[in-house]
């Protein structure tokens, strides 16, 4: 029987496992097969890292952030984790290799994957002129001409902030109005660097090595025009990895596992969550490392009170 699992390979998960592994827990950490390192392993220059004033490679810190935790003796495991129950006191992980592996707690950090637009040569030009983070990229598109697809509060967020650095930022939305809150539309109307494009879908995007334009679609009439982009960032949601235990811990009405206020303690006991997977709001790397550290901090006070019963 394990102290504590950790599901999981982000800044969240790695982090979970640098301080469960410094306070004596020997975590496992099961990593994934297919895709280790979380969302950062698709991003090119991470520069709002603290600690790295020259900027480094995505993968290149979420390799330092494996090493950091083995150093203190995490066990990885790069497997799939396909099933688990953890109602009861003793949590039951199961993976797609077919081991079984038992815990007293468990740690969830299986973050939340970007909505695509579902286009070809949509994976190829990420990081090359197609983003999903205007927090991340927008300081690479100084004076360049760029779009945000989406019609959400996040998306308003997004276009309000790329007005920073772009020289004019559209707004494509599929309809003729929008969802995002009220005063998020008056303040894109407002910006008189945004212009919005509506009734209209990104149908193809042009350019190989990097983004060049898009091709549009009248979502009424099937008309198709082409805008020349150097970016575009794309904001139509995301989803929250939840399918392992959405039917155990208690969910948020978008879908994100619910956490008890700054906490990480979800509605079971000895369950606890961390990183991308509880945050619709700031999704950094930054934030979900300092959600992994509450994380590994809460495991060890309840394993704590668990010796003292």
């Amino acid at each position: 029987m394990r102290e504590v699992i950790i599901i999981g390979s982000g800044p969240a998960g790695y982090t979970a496992a640098i301080y469960a592994a410094r306070a004596q827990l020997n975590p496992l950490l099961i990593a994934s097969s297919v895709e280790p390192g979380g969302e950062l392993m698709k991003t090119t220059e991470v520069e709002n890292y603290p600690g790295f004033p020259e900027g480094l490679m995505g993968p290149d810190l979420m390799a330092n952030f494996q090493a950091q935790a083995e150093r203190f003796g995490t066990e990885i495991l790069f497997d799939d984790v396909v099933e688990v129950d953890l109602k009861g006191d003793t949590k039951v992980v199961k993976t797609g290799a077919g081991e079984t592996f038992e815990a007293k707690s468990v740690i969830i950090s299986t973050g939340a994957a970007y909505r695509e637009l579902g286009l070809p040569k949509e994976k190829e030009l990420s990081g090359h002129g197609v983003s999903w983070c205007a927090t991340c990229d927008g300081f690479f598109f100084r004076d360049k001409v760029i779009a945000v697809v989406g019609g959400g509060d996040s998306a308003m967020e997004e276009a309000n902030f790329l007005t920073k650095f772009a020289s004019k930022v559209y707004i494509i939305h599929r309809r003729d109005s929008l969802k995002a809150s009220k005063i998020m539309q008056q303040r894109s109307f407002d910006n008189p660097k945004i212009e919005f494009i509506w009734n209209s879908a990104v149908a193809e995007l042009k350019g190989d090595a990097k983004l060049e334009g898009v091709v549009l679609e009248d979502t009424q009439t099937g008309e198709k025009t082409d805008l020349a982009l150097e970016g575009l960032f794309i904001a139509i949601g995301n989803d929250p990895r939840v399918d392992l235990v959405e039917n155990q811990v208690e969910l948020t009405p978008d879908r994100f596992i619910k956490v008890d206020g700054r906490t990480s303690k979800t509605s079971l006991p000895g369950v606890f969550a961390s990183g991308d997977v509880i945050d619709p709001t700031y999704r950094q790397a930054i934030t979900a490392a300092g959600s992994g550290c509450v994380a590994a901090l809460d495991a060890e006070h309840y394993l704590s009170s668990l010796q003292g019963e």
